[in-house]
């Protein structure tokens, strides 16, 4: 409570001022807000809608985001980009997210780098392929946003903490 109020002053009848003082308050947002804007999300999802929205909600969020619909040059994006989460649909054109999850598992570079599934595929057995290949989550679309958000910031504590 002492970084937030003080006694200063008094007025001139000696009755206390209450003066706020801010001081680390304003650093702490600032470096926190710094560090989520440092953050970057690769975001692949074929429809151009889907895409944008959820583009748009993590923008909102205060994250950088690249958006592609599909994934064929996708480690040029990973190079040039550099994410440090990876926002996967399953069903993309010229090739799956399972191909995808694969030689991104496969990859010496980018295999640390923890990948969200986002997808219409609701089985049971879709979701366990997908793990299996390296996913780390695995949302069902419609998406609860709040849910989403959660399991990104979880996902990116741990890859910052390691």
């Amino acid at each position: 409570m002492g970084d937030l109020l003080s006694l200063k002053e008094r007025d001139s009848q000696n009755v206390p001022i209450l003066t706020m003082v801010v001081k680390n308050l304003a650093t702490r947002h600032t470096q926190a807000f710094n560090l989520l804007r440092s953050m970057r999300i690769l975001l692949l999802e074929d429809n151009d809608i889907n895409r944008q929205l959820l583009s748009e909600y993590l923008i909102y969020l205060g994250y950088q985001v690249l958006g592609l619909a599909d994934g064929c040059n996708l480690f040029q994006a990973l190079s040039d980009f550099q994410p440090q989460l990876i926002l996967l649909d399953l069903k993309l054109p010229g090739i799956d997210g399972y191909t995808i999850l694969e030689q991104i598992q496969q990859s010496s570079d980018w295999h640390q780098v923890p990948v969200i599934v986002v997808s219409a595929f609701a089985f049971r057995a879709d979701q366990q392929r997908a793990i299996n290949l390296g996913a780390r989550r695995y949302f069902v679309k419609p998406v609860k946003l709040p849910q989403l958000k959660q399991a990104i910031q979880e996902e990116l504590k741990k890859g910052s903490a390691q």
